[in-house]
């Protein structure tokens, strides 16, 4: 008989497996504070030793019984499962369980769905979940497979099912050709900051370690911020002003977990791009977490999907205020360049040697030189203004014109390609002693 899924509430019965192999294995913690992110009541939480996942249920016949009678006890309207269920496990749970039954994935687009503010955010979202329903729609409609038959009713036509599944490629269509107009527009955007020479510095790291707190009071801002996961999922920029770097732009971006939905990935590309195409990566790490070390693997394996891991990168260590004498710091490497910084974003400690950091780092490739320029080269003084980068100018005494410029490298090399100079012949030639 075909089973109608419930309609449910949030009471909860949660299920977490141990003995899955080491890149199966879920942090039972993170479960907990996923299922509270999502607002859900638990009721009950289920441990299941399981090495060989089952392919029809996940988990065994025996624990299937015993999920039956938790449900029952407890009332629950929902069990949620800490890994990935395929669609046929899925639907044998729902089927045996009578209630509904979501995975991960689900979960954490659950979670999503909630955070979603801004109309680019709920795009992303509704293109996510609909990737993820498409392979799942055949569990609402199996009682409608065959085509309708009888007098007046035979002919072509489609499937229940069929349609669904036409409407659902339809506007999935519709969503990607919306987010790739927004794709556009933040390229040009981007296009203009570039042309600008605004460097934008981006943040990333795992959910929850901080990144809108650090945001907030280094922007004066006034982004959402909670203790949750995925407190923020729309991504904001704020202009901000470094010491002799001048403005820079900051951009807050959604926090990445441990098998961080590929659906997700795909549909959040758009926003995820503000990290790819940054001049420095800001990496804020929880310093209190035990599972820094494997958050900090997760991060990276999301920057490489995204090409991003080849950026520069400076690490920040927050909430040093939960750890016991731990002072802010500037962690460096053996050229001097600084690599890592510990401070505490909600406690207001280091966020001084934070902006120091974030101006070292970016002020690596900047050249700053007071150039001797012959009376011909007037127009290579021009663009000098042109690019805003001079300094400070004054005439020596034949005449000439000395000009203290500050600019990348690549733009000051760029400038002197024009006119027909390699940088080192140049600066031979035009650098005052």
């Amino acid at each position: 008989m075909f089973f109608e899924r419930h309609e449910g509430g949030e009471r909860a019965v949660l299920v977490h497996l141990e003995g899955m192999d080491e890149s199966s294995r879920e942090d039972p913690q993170e479960f907990l504070e996923l299922v509270a992110s999502a607002g859900a009541d638990i009721v009950a939480f289920l441990t299941v030793n399981r090495f060989q996942p089952s392919p029809r249920f996940l988990v065994g016949a025996g624990k299937v019984d015993e999920l039956r009678e938790l449900v029952a006890s407890h009332e629950g309207d929902l069990v949620i499962f800490n890994h990935t269920l395929s669609p046929s496990q899925e639907r044998n749970l729902e089927r045996e369980l009578k209630c509904r039954v979501i995975d991960r994935t689900g979960l954490i687009l659950d979670i999503f769905a909630q955070r979603a503010r801004t109309h680019e955010g709920k795009l992303q979202v509704e293109l996510a979940q609909l990737d993820h329903l498409s392979t799942r729609l055949v569990r609402g409609w199996t009682h409608l497979e065959r085509q309708k038959g009888g007098i007046g009713l035979r002919g072509p036509g489609e499937t229940q099912l069929e349609t669904d599944r036409r409407l659902l490629r339809v506007r999935i269509k519709q969503i990607s050709q919306r987010l790739e107009k927004v794709r556009s527009q933040r390229e040009q955007a981007r296009r203009s900051r570039q042309r600008a020479e605004i460097p934008v510095v981006s943040l990333v790291g795992y959910t929850n370690a901080g990144k809108s707190t650090l945001f907030n009071v280094l922007t004066e801002s006034s982004v959402f911020a909670a203790n949750q996961l995925f407190a923020t999922l729309d991504p904001t920029l704020r202009r901000i002003e470094l010491a002799e770097i001048g403005p820079a732009i900051l951009a807050d971006t959604v926090g990445f977990i441990r098998h961080l939905p590929h659906k997700l990935v795909e549909a959040f590309r758009a926003t995820l791009e503000e990290s790819s195409q940054a001049d420095l990566l800001l990496h804020v790490i929880d310093a209190a977490d035990d599972e820094r070390t494997s958050h900090i693997e997760q991060v990276h394996l999301v920057l490489n999907e995204i090409g991003a891991l080849e950026l520069p990168i400076l690490e920040i260590y927050n909430k040093i205020d939960l750890l016991d004498g731990f002072e802010p710091q500037i962690q460096r490497d053996e050229q001097g360049k600084p690599v890592r910084v510990w401070i505490s974003a909600q406690g207001g400690q280091g966020l001084e040697l934070v902006a120091q950091a974030i101006a070292e780092r970016l002020g690596e490739d900047m050249m700053q030189e007071w150039l001797l320029l012959e009376h011909a080269e007037a127009r290579l003084r021009a663009q000098f203004y042109d690019a805003g980068a001079v300094l400070g100018e004054r005439v020596a005494e034949d005449g000439r014109q000395q000009l203290e410029v500050r600019l990348p490298r690549s733009d000051f090399n760029r400038l002197l390609k024009r006119e027909g100079w390699q940088m080192d012949d140049f600066l031979k030639q035009h650098t005052l002693q």
